[in-house]
């Protein structure tokens, strides 16, 4: 998980180089389509809880999350010759994924695969496949292969915006930022540290930067077998938060811009005093890292593409915590790196 942690610096700025061209073959085949559609599973589904807030944000497209289970198992028939369906799946083969990307596109969808193996059934079937080349993974959770498949969702948004290369000046940027990041490890260590001392641990986030706080809350528990929940800001302000106590730590993830950073800093000023062991926060601003009790720097870049990089903290975390707790990063319990959802099937 280490290494693979290492190479993202060189995966993202492989997979941004080689999926530029394919913006304008993107364009093309949502040019009559009103809606984007995504379809995925696991830290797939957190890649595409960014997209959606990028498309919708970014490129003025509206976009939700479709539910595989509508397809696979209630066979609905519906019509989606107004959509654009997205499937995202690192390995590009687990049978429910690829089984909706078919029931979509008999169903007039146009289709679009993000996956990290061009020759998989999910790429095969797609109109357009968004191969990202992060190289083989080989630790089951996944890293370089999970900000490869944000790095598609900022081409697949630029294809769709008004301006496609907008975002292509701070693009160029991530590579190197995400390097800095994993060489200088700041706060990673206090932070494994604070969050190994109870088992109780809440993970919150919103907005561009909700998929990074659920993603985060995934990679603990699987990684470290922790009871973790990731929530919204919103979602935890309506009634969750009431379980914080003296037992809880709270990782706080956030931007260093945009609308959501006062809301995230609030948060951190209200977790404090309701009791909660200790405050992690990555990322944000300068009132965002004094209002936490371990400030874990994120990225220089924009809320638009910060989550390429701020994702990159909480693995390093995550990784130094499941060594302290004694537990193997690379082959959680229990796991395979090509999840299957129904494997009876």
């Amino acid at each position: 998980m280490a290494r693979e942690i290492a190479e993202q610096p060189a995966a993202l700025a492989r997979t941004l180089s080689s999926l530029r061209p394919e913006r304008a073959a993107l364009r093309k085949l949502a040019e009559d389509r009103r809606v984007v559609l995504f379809v995925a599973r696991g830290s797939s589904d957190n890649a595409a809880v960014y997209g959606r807030y990028l498309l919708e944000v970014h490129a003025g497209r509206a976009s939700g999350l479709a539910a595989p289970s509508v397809a696979t198992h209630y066979h609905a028939d519906l019509d989606l010759t107004d959509a654009l369906v997205v499937s995202v799946s690192q390995s590009g083969e687990t049978q429910e994924i690829v089984e909706t990307q078919s029931w979509a596109a008999q169903r007039g969808a146009r289709t679009v695969a993000v996956t990290n193996d061009g020759g998989s059934s999910l790429a095969n079937a797609a109109d357009v496949a968004l191969v990202t080349p992060a190289g083989a993974e080989l630790a089951v959770p996944a890293t370089k292969s999970y900000t490869a498949q944000l790095a598609a969702m900022t081409i697949l948004a630029g294809a769709l915006a008004p301006e496609p290369t907008a975002l292509d000046p701070v693009l160029d940027r991530v590579p190197g930022e995400v390097e800095r990041l994993i060489e200088t490890r700041a706060g990673v260590a206090e932070a494994a540290e604070r969050l190994s001392s109870t088992a109780e641990a809440l993970v919150s986030g919103r907005g561009i930067a909700f998929g990074t706080a659920l993603e985060a809350a995934l990679k603990l528990e699987e990684t470290c077998l922790r009871p973790v929940r990731g929530l919204s800001y919103a979602d935890l302000r309506h009634g969750p938060i009431a379980v914080v106590d003296a037992d809880h730590v709270a990782l706080l993830v956030s931007a260093a811009d945009g609308p959501m950073v006062s809301g995230m800093t609030d948060l951190a000023h209200d977790l404090r005093r309701r009791g909660a062991a200790a405050t992690i926060g990555i990322g944000g601003d300068s009132g965002f890292a004094g209002a936490v009790d371990v400030a874990v720097p994120g990225p220089d870049l924009p809320e638009l593409v910060a989550p390429l990089g701020l994702i990159v903290p909480a693995q390093l975390i995550v990784e130094a915590l499941a060594r302290r707790l004694g537990l193997n990063p690379d082959a959680p319990r229990g796991l395979s790196k090509v999840t299957q959802t129904d494997p009876a099937a």
